[in-house]
């Protein structure tokens, strides 16, 4: 297998990390347009299938182009989902198997934002997957954390662990702390305001998908591992978009345990216009509102040596067991900031992220995951995924609650 990582930020960083350990490839191209960052992703590895070069994520035929040079089989979309309909065509183009790990943008309903959808997450992508099916390509969509493995959960409880499933809940939560910093996100600031600002979907069997007011239905849950209770609230993400469509179940939610500072800090963003990513003109530049804010704070990606504490990411499911008993239980990967600065030199959130698509590659490298059109990864069989987050030195857990 020949990759393209398209993204040398904290994530494309880390996969390149990550892969580094395993032997499924032949080479690696990792790409930015900043030909410093990439290179120092793949200096610091000192492994020779590795190879730094620059490229405009922004232009498709350039990615296609750097693709066909290299005869990438793959191409992992690193880069802030803004960038998606360009690699995403690019791929295809290119005649590349397709990753990313966050699908294209919502757009809010024009008269009822709070109550109707309007352009849902991925709806573009997803309109296209007769023309990959008929190219005989692949399109993994949302194959990170969450959305990523968090849909693989869902996958492994249908399949293993429930008759009848009631509600399908992703919940995301940690006790990260940042040394020197009150406000410092742990991701990319420019996605966490999308996310988080825009109207969260809910899905449901008798009423299909529908939007809330942001920071909607907040709700105490109760994290593994020493994290305990944080409080969740309702914010968009790809995953209510695709597991209703591989996974029989009644309802899908997805709640983020965000904190009240955070919360306030998103709405003061909004209520400024700062969220904005329309450019204005300040004096003789024209700037996106939410690009500065993002130049403003510092860099999730350096954050790891002033980080502490585990992150969380899991699906809670409710329903009826193989058994017909009532069921309800939490499927979740915790990670350690401290293991993966010291392990890996990343932190533990971008980290978290990144190992998942290495693992998807990995399978589909083996044949154990194989495809074609665009699919999200609840469309594949969730054990040999599982299995080989364990073989990584990652496993999941899994808590029952009834």
């Amino acid at each position: 297998m020949r990759i393209l990582v398209v993204g040398a930020g904290g994530v494309g960083a880390a996969i390149a990390a990550i892969a580094s350990r395993r032997p499924f490839f032949d080479s690696f191209v990792l790409a930015d347009l900043d030909p410093a960052r990439a290179e120092r992703g793949v200096v610091r590895l000192g492994d020779p299938r590795f190879t730094a070069t620059t490229v405009d994520a922004a232009d498709a035929e350039a990615v296609a182009a750097l693709a066909r040079d290299h005869q990438s089989d793959v191409i992992v979309n690193a880069c802030d989902p803004r960038f998606n309909p360009a690699i995403f065509r690019a791929a295809f183009d290119a005649h590349s198997t397709y990753l990313d790990m966050a699908m294209t943008l919502s757009h809010p309903h024009p008269k009822e934002p709070y109550a109707q959808v309007g352009v849902m997450l991925g709806d573009e992508q997803l309109a296209a997957s007769a023309e990959w099916e008929q190219a005989g390509l692949l399109a993994l969509v949302g194959i990170g954390v969450e959305p990523g493995l968090s849909d693989v959960f869902a996958r492994y409880a249908a399949d293993h662990l429930f008759s009848e499933i009631d509600e399908i809940g992703v919940r995301d939560g940690s006790n990260l702390t940042i040394d020197g910093y009150d406000f410092a996100p742990t991701f990319s600031i420019w996605t966490t305001i999308e996310e988080c600002l825009n109207p969260p979907v809910v899905w449901e069997k008798e009423r299909g998908w529908f939007t809330t007011e942001p920071f909607s239905e907040p709700e105490t849950f109760v994290f593994p591992e020493g994290i305990g209770a944080v409080e969740c609230v309702n914010v968009e993400h790809e995953e209510v978009v695709l597991i209703p469509r591989w996974v029989d179940c009644k309802r899908v939610t997805f709640k983020y345990g965000l904190g009240g500072q955070f919360i306030e800090v998103l709405r003061t963003l909004h209520l400024l216009g700062l969220d904005s990513k329309e450019r204005v003109r300040v004096r003789d530049v024209d700037v996106a509102p939410r690009d500065l804010v993002a130049a403003c704070l510092p860099n999730p990606a350096e954050l790891g040596d002033r980080m502490h504490g585990k992150t969380c990411a899991g699906t809670w499911v409710r329903g009826t067991s193989t058994d017909g008993r009532p069921r309800e239980v939490y499927l979740y990967h915790v990670v350690d900031n401290a293991t993966t600065m010291a392990e890996y030199g990343h932190q533990a959130v971008v980290w978290q992220t990144a190992i998942n698509p290495v693992v998807a590659m990995e399978l589909l490298q083996t044949g154990a995951w194989e495809g074609v059109g665009v699919r999200g990864p609840e469309a594949f069989d969730a054990v040999p995924f599982l299995d080989l987050l364990a073989a990584y030195g990652s496993p999941h857990g899994m808590v029952e609650l009834t």
